[in-house]
């Protein structure tokens, strides 16, 4: 058999194949999918829906301010004994301004206030969890074609055992059970081949559908910060800094101040007010023969003060009240659930993120072992101490144990960072995008509308913010070939492994 070593052209590929000139980062993709991930910015376009809401509720305990018009064609006089217009115009205005609402008013604008809170929080889980499902593509796409690259050269070494195989049959050296055994082996290469390109294809397409650019050349992934030193500190951190706590938290405060809303409405209200009115006849108002003619224009004013005392509403303030006080409680229980799956998340991640790693260390033993197994294999053959069927297993643990090492790596740079977006140290403030690009400001838009009173103040009419991805092509499983094999592959599997356990987050800025 002819001696060709799996090993290093294989995990040569995972050099990704790539000047790093042209070659994509991380941090690249997590900057694309900030600017361009329409899931994002619809987020955004929610949180400044909520942020209306605040105005909204300062607007009832505004002045109110309105006038009316009314052009009145008598067509049938009265029978009196008054002289009657034919017909008349009247104009009105009045002014109303709340002056106690049985803290309706108050309480409905802190509601609407930590709605705010917790809508901001809600864009802070959006931003991580499209940042989380970006590193997994992006760790898919290195991973799949790692994969690819190890399938592809186990089938060209097949192929070479098979050639090797069929010529020592023709001299009699094996037997025909040796070549059907290396074409069965053969064959189930390529069927493997066939799907791991199937899932890079895939893996490439999510990375379009999330990013909204194509992979070119993936570079391996930076270290993550922030790591914990054990699951115990991980959960402390989570608890008091997971945007989807926070948020939760924010919504139960919003649901209390909601009862005191409902019970408002049975409360006295008070009201200044002042109008004024103008009617003119139009010159059809008559008069009574030999006395003075009528004014054709009459006008009014009026000012006062307006005391409402709700007696009886048929139970329905209760009921509101009663309502409000079920989803308070509703609120409130949503709160502990909400912690108790973000303690599961964290619990998980950090176990996961553990297991992978001990899984790298495993499964760069089984690669070692797996290739010094293959040299011993291919040289006991020649001396017919091995068959062709041990060189074949043993060629197909080495790359089964590559194959394992390569996921190992994915995963646990994964599971890393799925633990920093529980934990809540997922953003793009954490990852430092706010040193290369400008981050989007959240209190802004609440700055700017708060105060407004204007009824005429509009925002331009909506456009999309964010590209489609038709007219990026369609992905293939092709990967470069002009890498070096053999050649910093050890070094990026070191590379796409997260730090170590053993450091502490950072409390947020």
């Amino acid at each position: 058999m002819h001696r060709v070593r799996l090993a290093p052209a294989a995990l040569g590929a995972l050099a990704l194949l790539a000047s790093p000139a042209a070659a994509d980062t991380l941090e690249q993709a997590l900057i694309a999918a900030y600017q361009n991930n329409p899931v994002l910015e619809g987020a955004r376009a929610d949180l400044r829906a909520t942020d209306e809401n605040v105005p909204i509720q300062r607007a009832f305990g505004r002045p109110n301010v309105s006038s009316d018009v009314t052009y009145t064609e008598i067509l049938k006089q009265a029978q009196t004994n008054f002289i009657n217009p034919d017909r008349s115009v009247n104009a009105g205005v009045s002014l109303s301004v709340p002056l106690y609402r049985g803290g309706a008013v108050r309480n409905g604008i802190r509601a609407a206030q930590e709605r705010v809170a917790a809508g901001r929080a809600d864009l802070r889980a959006t931003e991580s969890a499209i940042f989380n499902q970006v590193v997994a593509a992006y760790m898919d796409v290195i991973g799949q074609e790692a994969i690819v690259a190890l399938s592809r050269n186990q089938v060209e070494v097949l192929e070479v055992n098979l050639q090797a195989t069929s010529d020592r049959f023709e001299i009699g050296d094996l037997t025909r059970t040796d070549v059907a055994q290396s074409e069965s082996r053969l064959a189930l290469a390529r069927s493997d081949l066939a799907e791991s390109q199937a899932a890079l294809v895939g893996a490439r397409e999510r990375y379009v559908q999330l990013v909204g650019q194509a992979p070119i050349t993936l570079e391996p992934p930076p270290p993550l910060p922030g790591l914990p030193a054990n699951v115990d500190d991980a959960v402390d951190y989570a608890v008091t800094h997971n945007p989807d706590i926070l948020a939760s938290i924010e919504r139960a405060q919003a649901a209390g101040y909601d009862i005191r809303v409902a019970g408002a409405d049975r409360l006295p209200q008070v009201d200044a007010f002042t109008q004024g009115g103008y009617q003119n006849y139009l010159g059809t108002l008559g008069s009574i023969p030999g006395e003075a003619s009528n004014p054709q224009t009459v006008t009014s004013a009026q000012a006062g003060v307006r005391l409402t005392l709700p007696l009886f509403q048929g139970g329905l303030v209760a009921a509101q009240r009663r309502q409000a006080q079920a989803q308070a409680s509703s609120a409130l229980e949503n709160a502990v659930a909400i912690e108790r799956d973000v303690v599961q998340q964290v619990r998980s991640a950090f176990t996961n993120w553990q297991a992978a790693l001990a899984v790298i260390e495993s499964s760069q033993v089984a690669v070692e072992a797996a290739e010094l197994s293959l040299e011993g294999v291919q040289a006991e053959n020649t001396v017919g101490n091995r068959t062709i069927l041990d060189i074949l297993d043993t060629q197909r643990d080495l790359q089964i144990a590559q194959v394992d090492l390569v996921s190992a790596r994915r995963n646990a740079y994964v599971a890393a960072f799925t633990l920093l977006a529980a934990m809540g140290r997922a953003e793009a403030r954490d990852l430092g995008l706010d040193g290369e690009v400008p981050l989007y400001d959240p209190a802004a838009n609440y700055e700017r509308v708060a105060g407004k009173w204007w009824d005429w103040d509009n925002d331009p009419d909506p456009v999309v913010q964010t590209s489609g991805t038709v007219d990026i092509p369609a992905q293939d499983a092709e990967i470069p070939t002009e890498e070096q094999p053999g050649t910093g592959a050890n070094q990026i599997l070191e590379d796409t492994q997260p730090v170590q356990q053993g450091q502490t987050a950072q409390p947020r800025p």
